[in-house]
């Protein structure tokens, strides 16, 4: 029996701690994308780019092109890659700031296109590379930096990304928010995703994800945090 071909992995093959903080959503988020990368045997046509933010922390994890883009700028910088080379698998990968505040503009109207590129956005409701300050996604009463006696509802409303582009994706395009707490759900998400992008299509998975520092959690309380979240942002497939 013939051995079967090798493809070349999105891993890097020497070992090192990642950069993330202990307890981090980050690394789960990765490592079910690299798992969906190898899977699809796309890692050679693959072009990774990352935000400013706790995403940025993501620039040597794959053996991937990376790039980093200006806080905000990333779906731009990514369909320009789709532009210059359309075949080309491209991703996007941020955080709720960078994809619904400074972002917002790029994530709807990238949306509003059809762009054929995939964005993930990794949500821990709030901004934690600053500090921890209030973020779009922060939910009632919560309690932030910028929000010490919790988050009132007069502030603003709680911004739900895939429900807001439900309404002006296209009909083929790819919508879905899943949770680090479900990895193995996610990584079928994340793989949809992908699938949809090679089918020209624009496609958009946000994952709730844990920030142990900044909401002061200890293991089981960010489990129970985590849950929470589960019930304030619905998960599973928005449109597919």
């Amino acid at each position: 029996m013939k051995p079967l071909p090798s493809f070349p992995k999105c891993y890097k093959t020497e070992s090192k701690p990642h950069k993330f903080c202990p307890g981090c959503g980050h690394p789960i988020v990765l490592k079910m994308l690299g798992q969906v990368i190898d899977e699809l045997r796309i890692a050679e046509r693959t072009v990774f780019l990352i935000d400013i933010g706790c995403s940025l922390l993501a620039w040597d994890f794959f053996d991937l092109p990376t790039s980093q883009t200006h806080h905000g700028r990333t779906i731009p910088v990514a369909m320009g890659f789709k532009k210059a080379e359309p075949e080309k698998i491209v991703i996007a990968y941020m955080g709720d700031g960078g994809a619904y505040a400074i972002g917002l503009q790029q994530t709807i109207t990238s949306c509003l296109r059809n762009d054929p590129i995939t964005t993930i956005v990794v949500n821990n409701t709030l901004y934690a590379m600053t500090g921890g300050q209030m973020a779009p996604t922060t939910v009632e009463n919560e309690i932030t930096a910028t929000s010490p006696s919790g988050k009132k509802e007069s502030e603003f409303s709680t911004l739900e990304g895939p429900e807001l582009l439900s309404s002006i994706a296209s009909k083929s395009a790819y919508l879905a928010r899943g949770t680090t707490d479900k990895p193995l759900v996610l990584k079928q998400y994340l793989k949809k995703a992908l699938e949809a992008q090679m089918n020209k299509q624009f496609s958009f998975v946000e994952t709730l994800s844990a920030c142990p520092l900044n909401w002061k959690t200890e293991a089981n309380e960010t489990i129970i945090r985590i849950q929470e979240l589960e019930k304030e942002f619905k998960l599973g497939e928005i449109k597919r």
